[in-house]
């Protein structure tokens, strides 16, 4: 089975459709799959529904495709840094479904294995809990949360094999594990595609098994918030 595409737009051929939803890794602008991204804009796709952690910056990350209008829902964590995310969502065109950072993750993560559905008790007397059912374990309230199927994960890791084993480095690991599980279909995007074998067995994050295509591609990295301080 063929993996590695030539690029973003070439992985993607075949793969979206209007009213998908999207699963996206990164945290911030760091290890965010920017060239799927853009591709996505490209595409056109539209009334989509992406669960990410956030959603970029106004002009960069999937910021991109809420200048675009091609998102209706946002499954996030947090919504800073983004005026036109805000904008979209006071005035009625963007719907939000708010969630803790955790629990977006573990939503992830439940997909990922085929759980349907798992109790925390985070969130338990807030607004997150409005309309969940409830259930007590060993005397405390617990409510239930559904894992998240994707109909597409996107990905970005430092380095990948042509079987789609992925390597992610330090914290642009974040949410990408977990994402590129919860998917029917997974493309990774990576730094480099290196040899079969190369990488050590021990050291993979991402399993081959998980990712459908795989392509390499140049990225810009760009800082969220660059903070110096004087000489």
């Amino acid at each position: 089975m063929r993996k590695v595409y030539e690029n973003a737009g070439a992985a993607l051929d075949g793969v979206l459709f209007d009213g998908m939803l999207i699963a996206a890794g990164g945290f911030g602008l760091c290890g965010i799959p920017e060239l799927l991204i853009a591709a996505i804009r490209d595409a056109g796709t539209k009334d989509l529904a992406v669960a990410s952690n956030n959603a970029g910056v106004d002009d960069f990350g999937l910021g991109v495709l809420l200048q675009t209008k091609q998102v209706k829902k946002m499954i996030s964590s947090y919504v800073g840094e983004n005026a036109e995310f805000m904008r979209q969502y006071l005035s009625g065109e963007l719907e939000l479904e708010f969630n803790p950072q955790g629990t977006l993750a573990e939503r992830m993560r439940a997909g990922g294995a085929g759980i349907p559905g798992f109790y925390t008790k985070t969130g338990v007397g807030t607004v997150i809990a409005e309309g969940k059912e409830h259930k007590d374990f060993r005397g405390e309230t617990y409510i239930l949360e559904e894992g998240i199927f994707a109909d597409l994960s996107i990905v970005k890791a430092w380095k990948g094999d042509a079987q789609g084993n992925l390597l992610y480095r330090k914290t642009a690991r974040n949410f990408n594990p977990n994402a590129a599980a919860c998917g029917k279909v997974c493309i990774a995007e990576v730094e480099e595609i290196v040899p079969v074998g190369s990488l050590d067995p021990d050291n993979i994050h991402t399993p081959g098994i998980f990712v459908d295509r795989i392509i390499q591609g140049t990225h810009e990295k760009r800082i969220e918030q660059r903070t110096v301080r004087a000489a």
